[in-house]
């Protein structure tokens, strides 16, 4: 059993679903340190100009977990990020399909980040027809303050053998501690699809948005392609050694 873990986003990237599709269980880590000017509470759209954030304000003191981060009600955030979503996708082949269920996002006067970005995430892993059982990792019993021992202590919480990480853990994950728990280590090495846009040249890195507007039905098909997606598999613990 494959078990992945990310911070909650708001309205990810092509990258964080894919992640999901592959594991048997993802869990999202709503108990970690919040970190400003990632991708928390913002994401990116494509329009005519480029591409520009879609930023939710926050309210939130350094060292504050994500989970306990609240959203600054003096902005109409919800209103300007309704305009944007419109205004540059209206004409795209899929727009009409999804807006009834973007928009009932923005509905909801949300007062927490996290529940809100729970929510985004969920929905969208609907619409994309992925069915990952998702668990909340403030819901889970008392978890490690340090990131490895955090993700083990996951991994054998739900009697699991593997961990699928993103490329970007192996330069900061102790693998010999994963070893010593007998945890194989996956490595995520997603390679973005190309595929129809609105305006001008392709820009990658776009919300999942981008793709359901764009693609449709074909967005899970065109994110999972074997063509463009590869792992790196990390027998840790089956040699001696």
């Amino acid at each position: 059993m494959i078990i992945a873990a990310h911070q909650p986003q708001y309205f990810p990237w092509l990258g964080y679903f894919d992640k999901i599709s592959q594991a048997d269980i993802f869990v999202l880590l709503d108990s970690v340190q919040f970190k400003k000017n990632e991708w928390q509470n913002r994401n990116r759209i494509k329009t005519s100009q480029g591409w520009q954030w879609l930023t939710v304000p926050i309210q939130h003191h350094f060292g504050q977990t994500i989970h306990d981060v609240q959203i600054c009600q003096a902005r109409n955030w919800r209103t300007k990020h309704l305009h944007a979503l419109k205004t540059n996708y209206s004409n795209a082949p899929f727009f009409e399909k999804y807006w009834s269920e973007i928009e009932d996002i923005f509905t909801v006067n949300w007062q927490n980040l996290s529940a809100l970005n729970i929510y985004v995430i969920k929905k969208l892993m609907k619409l994309l027809n992925i069915h990952t059982p998702v668990h909340i990792a403030s819901q889970l019993p008392s978890l490690p303050n340090t990131p490895d021992e955090r993700l083990i202590k996951i991994v054998e919480y739900f009697q699991a053998d593997s961990y699928l990480a993103g490329e970007g853990g192996k330069s900061y994950m102790d693998l010999t501690k994963f070893r010593e728990a007998k945890i194989e280590v996956i490595f995520q090495n997603f390679i973005h699809p190309v595929y129809p846009q609105l305006f001008n040249n392709f820009e990658p890195y776009m919300s999942i948005l981008d793709l359901l507007f764009n693609c449709g039905n074909r967005s899970l098909e065109i994110l999972s392609s074997k063509e463009r997606v590869e792992y790196e598999y990390h027998s840790y613990w089956s040699a001696s050694g």
